[in-house]
């Protein structure tokens, strides 16, 4: 059974300018120390209309439709999530390969499916990523478990590349 604990925040402050240490790595040019399991996201706020830019790691990347799944670690409420949810016309760079993108928010049935088969591939990251959202899982090699932390914890995004940039 998943449990929902305290839930966890964005960082403030300080551990804010750490967290979002990896998008000045991109800013400079060194987006491959990255590698194939993180992206930098661009973005347009929601409120703003202003650019905003996450990194966010790539829970699976599919090549035959050319689409990136994204999770959104704080839920629902992550600012990136809401923007997309407003403004879906992104554009995306991983390593230095920079592309054009269409941000999909997937269903609580796709975001189930997502959250098992990244729990099956990432056992380990799964876990720090429950524990970021405050879930507790009573059995994390408990593939229904994990159908449930993504069916009502976990969204998940399919970033549909459209084209290079």
């Amino acid at each position: 059974m998943v449990k929902k604990g305290e839930p966890k925040l964005p960082p403030s402050g300080w551990r804010r300018y750490l967290w979002r240490a990896p998008i000045h790595l991109y800013r400079v040019g060194l987006g491959p120390l990255m590698g194939k399991r993180f992206l930098l996201l661009n973005h347009i706020g929601r409120k703003t209309g202003l650019p905003r830019q996450a990194v966010v790691e790539i829970a699976r990347y599919d090549p035959e439709a050319n689409v990136y799944y994204v999770a959104s670690g704080f839920g629902k409420k992550s600012d990136w999530y809401r923007n997309l949810q407003a403004h879906p016309h992104v554009t995306i760079q991983v390593g230095n390969k920079k592309m054009r993108a269409h941000a999909r928010l997937l269903s609580p049935e796709e975001s189930a499916k997502e959250a098992v088969r990244y729990a099956r591939a990432h056992p380990r990251a799964a876990m720090e990523l429950s524990k970021l959202m405050g879930l507790e899982l009573d059995n994390p090699d408990d593939e229904e478990e994990w159908r449930t932390a993504g069916r009502e914890y976990i969204p998940f995004v399919a970033l549909e590349v459209v084209g290079q940039e």
